[in-house]
């Protein structure tokens, strides 16, 4: 009922925004704070929690493992973005660089070996599913990512190995720093839904934050979300196969380049 009142009132905001102000850009503002059960020993942090804001003719739902896009629905409209569609995912040290990566709908990203061993990165969950296979130290593949949704990223060969691409239909995003503040700048005013990502928060916990926002020049702040840690990590997760990983092989052998 409350949230129900809360999104009329903010439609009222956004038809009695003047002309003049919906033609303005503004800087959206907030931070986040972090809640975990006390059998958690180790602080989450705040850092990496991406905030991103939709057209409200749709929105792009929260994904968690395993977990399909709905089959239906009104897409969001179209919305500008910066020239560059090319990214990348760096191997090295048996770790991915960054281990979030955010693009934009249409993004091709790199993933070059930098290690001296053979890698197979994998994806087995929306929104990309894909297996660029087994390739050597010094060489790269690459992925379009065609359709807005979160890929979990691993490596067939090394169960320690992940990442996180998040593909969106909006230019409007960031991240948080390490305090948890929030800024996503040049955001035209008008009426949004804020949705909100974070690696370790369930899909639940997470849809429960999404909400209507008005940007305008006099109100361009969410305040403070409060985040559950509900979902423990690292991931556990099988293989491209479905199956346990093998027991690594000793130096020298199958994996290693020569």
């Amino acid at each position: 009922m409350i949230r129900r009142a809360q999104t009329r009132f903010c439609l009222l905001l956004a038809v009695l925004i003047p002309a003049s102000a919906a033609s303005q850009v503004v800087t959206v503002s907030g931070s986040v704070e972090i809640t975990r059960p006390r059998r958690h020993a180790k602080d989450p942090g705040k850092k990496d929690v991406l905030i991103w804001l939709t057209r409200r003719s749709g929105t792009m739902p929260s994904l968690q493992p395993g977990q399909d896009p709905p089959s239906q629905g009104t897409p969001p409209s179209a919305e500008p973005w910066p020239a560059k569609q090319r990214f990348t995912l760096l191997q090295k040290n048996k770790t991915f660089v960054p281990h979030l990566l955010v693009v934009p709908v249409g993004s091709e990203v790199e993933f070059p070996n930098k290690d001296p061993f053979f890698h197979n990165v994998f994806s087995l969950f929306e929104g990309k599913r894909f297996d660029l296979g087994l390739y050597e130290s010094g060489t790269t593949r690459s992925r379009r990512f065609d359709r807005p949704g979160i890929s979990y990223l691993f490596c067939n060969i090394h169960p320690e190995m992940s990442a996180v691409i998040v593909v969106l239909d909006s230019p409007y995003y960031a991240t948080s720093n390490q305090l948890g503040q929030v800024e996503i700048p040049n955001v035209p005013a008008g009426l949004y839904t804020l949705h909100v990502w974070r690696e370790g928060s369930s899909s639940n916990s997470l849809k429960s934050l999404e909400r209507t926002f008005v940007a305008s020049p006099n109100a361009a702040s969410f305040g403070k979300l409060t985040i559950r840690d509900d979902i423990p990590l690292p991931m556990a997760h099988k293989n491209k196969y479905g199956r346990d990983y093998e027991q690594p092989v000793p130096p020298g052998q199958a994996y290693e380049h020569r």
